[in-house]
Parts: C-alpha cells; sequence; structure tokens
C-alpha cells in the first residue's frame, strides 16, 4: 500500500516543480530586457558550439581506439586513458539501456584527448606533406624530362631539315640523295648507342656510390653515430638560438653604424669650424703684420 500510495504523489510533485520552474523561466524571461535575452542567447550558442567541438574530438578519438586492444589498453594506459574508455563503453551500454546517465569529463582528461589529437593531426599533416612533396618531385622531374626530350627533338627536326631536307637534294633531279639519309640515320644511331653507354656506366657508378653510402650508413648506426629525430630536433632548436644571437648582432651593429655616421658627421661639422676659424686667425695675423709694418 505504502509503495502504491508514494508513486502518484512522487509524480505530482515532480510535476509540479517542472510547472514551477517554467513558470520562474518565464518570469525571468519576462523580466529580461531584450539585450540581456540577446547577451544569454549568444552564450547558449557558445556554449553549444564548444560542446560539438569537444564531442567531435572525442568521437574520432575513440574511433581510433581499436576495440580488439581495448583490455590491453585499459591494463597498460594512464588512468587518463583508462577513464575514457569506461565513459565509452557506459556510454555504449546505455544506448541499449531505458535510461541513459550524463557522463562528463574532467579538464585534465579533455587536455589529454585534445593533446593527443592533435599529435595525431599534426602527424598526418606531415606525411601528407612528405608524400605531397615526393608527388611534387614526380611531376618536376616529368616535366624536366619532357623540357628534355622537346629541345632534343626540335635539334634534331632543324638538322634533318638542314642535312636533309634542304642539304641532301640531288641540283639537277630535285630529289634526296638515298645514301645521304642512310648516312644520316647510321650517324644518329652511333650516336645514340654511344650515349646509352655512358648513361649505363654513369648509372654503374652511382650504384657502386649508394652501395658505399649505404654501408657507412650501417656502419654509422652500429656504432651509434646516427642522428636520431630528437637529435635533428635539437640542432634545430640550436640552430634557432643561433640564428636569434646572429640577428641581436646585427641590430648592434646597425646601431654602431649609424652611432659611428653621426659622430663623423659631428666630426667634419666640428673639422669645417676648426678651418674657418683657422683661416680667421691666419688672416688676422696678416692684418696685425701689415699694421706693424704700416705703424713702423
Amino acid at each position: 500500500m505504502t509503495s502504491t500510495g508514494e508513486g502518484p504523489s512522487a509524480t505530482g510533485s515532480s510535476s509540479i516543480s517542472a510547472n514551477t520552474s517554467q513558470i520562474s523561466l518565464a518570469d525571468q524571461f519576462a523580466r529580461s530586457t531584450e539585450e540581456e535575452i540577446q547577451f544569454a542567447l549568444d552564450e547558449i550558442r557558445n556554449e553549444n558550439d564548444k560542446l560539438e567541438k569537444e564531442t567531435a574530438i572525442l568521437t574520432k578519438y575513440l574511433k581510433r581506439v581499436d576495440p580488439k586492444d581495448i583490455q590491453t589498453q585499459i591494463k597498460e594506459a594512464s588512468p587518463v586513458q583508462q577513464d575514457v574508455v569506461r565513459v565509452h563503453k557506459r556510454r555504449s551500454r546505455s544506448r541499449t539501456g531505458s535510461t541513459e546517465r550524463l557522463l562528463k569529463l574532467t579538464t585534465e582528461q579533455k587536455c589529454d584527448i585534445a593533446q593527443r589529437e592533435h599529435d595525431e593531426l599534426r602527424e598526418e599533416i606531415n606525411k601528407f606533406k612528405h608524400e605531397t612533396e615526393k608527388i611534387l618531385d614526380t611531376y618536376r622531374a616529368t616535366r624536366e624530362e619532357a623540357e628534355i626530350r622537346l629541345a632534343e627533338m626540335k635539334k634534331s627536326s632543324y638538322e634533318f631539315n638542314r642535312d636533309i631536307v634542304l642539304g641532301a637534294k640531288n641540283l639537277r633531279t630535285g630529289r634526296v640523295v638515298a645514301e645521304r639519309v642512310t648516312r644520316y640515320f647510321e650517324d644518329k644511331m652511333r650516336s645514340r648507342k654511344a650515349l646509352i653507354e655512358k648513361l649505363r656506366l654513369k648509372n654503374s657508378t652511382l650504384k657502386v656510390q649508394k652501395k658505399k653510402l649505404q654501408l657507412q650508413l650501417k656502419q654509422k648506426e652500429e656504432m651509434g653515430e646516427v642522428l636520431h629525430e630528437v637529435d635533428f630536433k635539437q640542432l634545430r632548436i640550436e640552430n634557432n638560438q643561433y640564428l636569434e644571437k646572429i640577428d641581436e648582432r646585427n641590430q648592434e651593429l646597425l646601431k654602431l653604424k649609424h652611432s659611428s655616421g653621426n659622430t663623423l658627421q659631428v666630426l667634419n661639422t666640428y673639422k669645417k669650424k676648426l678651418n674657418n676659424l683657422t683661416m680667421e686667425s691666419n688672416r688676422l695675423k696678416l692684418e696685425i703684420s701689415q699694421k706693424e709694418r704700416a705703424a713702423d
């Protein structure tokens, strides 16, 4: 009896509280100005945008997690990763149930997920950039090869017109001499064979150099002298620091040059004044000597 009596009362109290909250919310909107309502609406929209972005990042993070390896990841992962996987499991179970609990991530968990997604995105960008550079290099090589072939074809066409079309004609009959045509193509075949032999020797030399460099690289790897990514990053940081120092020294040098220029201008001004005073002194001495002679 008690249980049957409590059901309707609980339902009634919840409906009364809902109606009361709706009435208070309506009164609050009725008392608010248009600017306050617009400000509250903008805040709600910003909050929704933030939640949508967080949800998108979390969804992308959870899609990258392999379901087969979730158990092993939970055992070996950090506490933050374990909490994220548990949240994912609870949400997947809540979809099958009649009720769904609201689960929230802490700020530390959000930062960890965002940092992981940032690192993943940066790796994808670097990979895409590397692949794009390879494609661009291939296109550049293809274009250079096409330009070289086009130049060779233009040169061959010019030589053929010069030596055969115009130079191999019989002046009496006006026809092209067959022997000169045959000799022209035989010369071309010999030059092509010589070029092929030259390129074959060059290719063999490059293969030997490649093997030599690979052997040197293998020896350095065995001796531990190969620079890893961390070393390159450290060298890049040191290089940037040295560049900053060089820039500072250049700025100081420019200031010193500017100061030196100002000093030279002042020095030249004083030199001119000294020169004028010297000339005036000589003139006065000359006048004094002339007056003394006149007085004598």
